[in-house]
């Protein structure tokens, strides 16, 4: 992603009407905990009724908000990704889910207008996360940069997490990842972007086959690409500056980043057409690696890889 920032998403999320409302639980099923009581799981349902409360806790911690319905494909294939992370770390970061079917307002006011949607929340602000469906190693890498986001904005808590016994047909634990997997996440932690391409590209080394290390190669390049760009300084370039590959390339990684898929695609789309042949080349790898990060099956890849074989034939 980018620079992760609340400003992202400001005008596009009101979530006032739901400040201050009481939890009420007979219509939404029990409320979140207070931060200083354990959490059964740091994987809650949200609602209408109950989300004051979750905005209040990102206070605290991180809260990610995955909004999905029981009919979305690409929800089955992220929400359980998403939920494993959050476990993972341990009370740094609680998920809210919302059905969006069953919660119109919520919907309505993170302007839902289709799902998968993923938003954070960090100090009761919306920042954008993920639309529609992502590998595990971008979802990863994404989280650990919220983590840092959170931090400058004072938000370190953790929340307490009972501590239930392990029931006896419980799910084995996932393997550890790699190790250089494992080198190029911490990395990402740490914020070090080119530390994480190395690692990765050793990986991909031993072998070139490794889909999450071209995965995760692929999301921490943005992440790279994008940490040191200004929004708004970009999209003037680009737009004083057309054919610039470049300024173009600039926004249609901000674009992306911010979840802005189509978008992203539709430009470089748009400047592969006007481009002579002889300098399509680069506009063309970089739409390849762009629809790596989104998965080869995402209907949005499938529409651009469709309009772009049509521009080369």
């Amino acid at each position: 992603m980018t620079e992760l920032s609340p400003a992202a998403l400001r005008g596009a999320v009101d979530l006032s009407s739901l400040r201050n409302r009481p939890a009420a639980a007979a219509a939404g099923g029990p409320a979140a905990p207070a931060a200083g009581t354990p959490f059964a799981d740091l994987v809650i349902d949200a609602t209408d009724e109950t989300f004051g409360q979750v905005l209040e806790l990102s206070r605290t911690v991180p809260v990610v908000v995955d909004l999905w319905a029981e009919w979305c494909g690409p929800c089955k294939q992220l929400s359980p990704i998403i939920e494993k992370v959050t476990r993972e770390l341990g009370g740094r970061v609680l998920l809210a889910k919302v059905d969006v079917d069953a919660n119109p307002q919520l919907a309505q006011s993170f302007r839902a207008q289709s799902i998968p949607m993923v938003v954070a929340l960090i100090a009761g602000q919306p920042v954008p996360m993920f639309n529609g469906a992502v590998p595990e190693e971008q979802v990863r890498a994404v989280f650990a940069q919220l983590l840092q986001l959170a931090a400058q904005n004072g938000v370190t808590g953790s929340l307490a997490v009972d501590a239930a016994p392990a029931a006896e047909d419980a799910t084995p634990e996932e393997p550890a990842l790699p190790p250089l997997h494992a080198e190029a996440f911490a990395a990402i932690e740490a914020g070090d972007y080119a530390a994480a391409i190395v690692a990765y590209e050793k990986a991909l080394a031993e072998n070139p086959r490794d889909e999450d290390a071209i995965a995760g190669l692929g999301q921490v390049r943005l992440l790279d690409r994008v940490q040191s760009l200004d929004l708004q300084t970009a999209r003037a370039a680009a737009a004083a500056a057309p054919l610039d590959v470049s300024a173009q390339f600039d926004v249609a990684d901000l674009d992306l980043a911010g979840g802005h898929v189509d978008d992203a695609f539709g430009r470089l789309l748009d400047l592969f057409a006007q481009l002579p042949s002889d300098e399509r080349t680069p506009v063309r790898e970089r739409l390849v690696e762009l629809f790596g990060l989104i998965g080869a099956g995402d209907p949005r890849v499938v529409s651009a890889r469709n309009r772009l074989t049509s521009l080369l034939f």
